[in-house]
């Protein structure tokens, strides 16, 4: 359902209007939806002067909700009043009437509408055509729609061109201006993982005064990336919602959604290629508001910082989450030859306070192309309980005789196996 709201009076949005009697009337109303009458409730004690006077009288005020009187809620529906505020990604809907005011028959009526932005002009008529002829009391009506893209000044371009009985052919057009505000504020963050994985944390705020439902949140990854959100939890033998079943953002109410992004098997192996990728996707956001008014928004393409891995990548495939005090477990190291040039590696495994490696350090393993991988399986052992840090491996590039030290690499939960009999 959609009423018809007034974009303006005719005496005040006019600009540069002829101040010849036209034979026609032009009027534009903007259709939106109605909105729910809240009214204000006015109270008092009983032993107060005016008694139960303000209660009955609420109670015979057919805008006010039986048995909740003094809430501010209403059942009916009031129509707009004003233009109203009209919201980035929301569409724009206009009723145009062209209305013969004269007691003559008017010819080849034509009547276009333009929508200007500060970046381009649009054409929102239905027709092009002009009609033949128009009868006294009789009219011309059109409804324009436009998805608003842009924020900012907007200013609807009505105009009318038609030719009279003698002949005489006369013009007037009028401007409708009105702003398009920004209905949220999404802040992006970036985590690169050590696994080549991206997490992406968008925070959106609802900056509007009225609340939103939040109809779908998603991220569209770039051709290099497979998406996984994370705005979900297991519960049985469903995934249910992080933010409840109703997914309603409150005025200034921000709420964070993350998602994990994983490069594709074919781009995975080629370290060079995603190196220097920082396009990672973009948001489409969707949303309704008052009586179901449905808003769309997409982010341009989101970029992060390109992570500086050097000439020599290494990461861990596989590390368990814990072991045990003293005894041995097995990582699997992944060694990448992000430069241009051929590598001849030499790994050398340093111990630590907390970290001992088993196995002989100094160990050859030959020529590594560029963009080339190798992965390794080594053994560790921790002396010292707790969550221990993988410190102490270092390569060395025997062809320029520079060393790149790995410390830090992750982290691993050591726990004692033992336990003592109770006293």
């Amino acid at each position: 359902m959609r009423v018809k709201g007034h974009i303006s009076t005719a005496d005040k949005m006019d600009v540069n209007q002829a101040k010849q009697e036209h034979l026609l009337a032009l009027k534009v109303m903007r259709l939106t939806k109605p909105t729910l009458f809240t009214n204000m409730p006015v109270t008092c004690e009983d032993r107060d002067l005016p008694g139960d006077l303000f209660i009955r009288l609420m109670k015979d005020d057919p805008s006010t909700v039986k048995g909740a009187e003094t809430l501010i809620l209403g059942e009916m529906l009031t129509l707009p009043q004003n233009f109203g505020n009209i919201f980035l990604g929301e569409t724009f809907s206009s009723y145009i009437s062209v209305h013969n005011d004269s007691n003559q028959v008017v010819k080849d009526i034509l009547v276009k509408a333009d929508l200007q932005t500060s970046s381009q002009r649009l054409n929102l008529s239905a027709s092009n055509s002009a009609v033949s002829e128009l009868k006294p009391e009789c009219c011309i009506d059109d409804v324009i729609h436009h998805e608003v893209k842009e924020i900012g000044t907007h200013i609807l371009v009505c105009a009318v061109s038609y030719t009279t009985q003698s002949g005489e052919k006369l013009y007037f057009r009028k401007f409708f201006k009105f702003q398009v505000l920004k209905p949220l504020d999404v802040k992006t963050k970036f985590y690169n993982a050590e696994t080549d994985e991206v997490f992406l944390e968008a925070q959106i705020q609802n900056i509007t005064t009225s609340p939103m439902f939040m109809e779908k949140v998603s991220l569209e990854p770039s051709m290099m990336y497979n998406v996984n959100e994370l705005n979900t939890v297991a519960a049985e033998d469903e995934s249910k919602s992080t933010f409840g079943k109703m997914s309603y953002l409150q005025p200034l109410d921000t709420r964070q959604y993350l998602y994990c992004l994983k490069p594709k098997p074919e781009f995975a192996e080629k370290a060079g290629v995603l190196k220097g990728v920082t396009v990672i996707g973009k948001l489409d956001i969707v949303w309704k508001t008052n009586l179901g008014e449905r808003g769309r928004l997409q982010t341009s393409q989101l970029q992060r910082m390109a992570p500086g891995y050097g000439d020599v990548r290494l990461s861990l495939e596989l590390i368990p989450d814990t072991v045990n005090l003293e005894e041995p477990f097995d990582i699997t190291c992944k060694i990448t030859n992000c430069s241009e040039r051929t590598m001849d590696l030499l790994l050398e495994m340093c111990n630590t306070r907390s970290i001992h490696w088993c196995g002989v350090s100094g160990r050859q393993l030959g020529k590594l192309s560029p963009s080339a991988s190798l992965s390794i399986p080594l053994k560790v052992l921790s002396s010292v309980q707790g969550l221990q840090s993988i410190s102490g491996l270092r390569l060395t590039d025997t062809f320029l005789k520079r060393t790149y030290e790995y410390d830090d690499i992750a982290q691993v939960c050591v726990v004692c196996p033992y336990t003592s009999p109770e006293s």
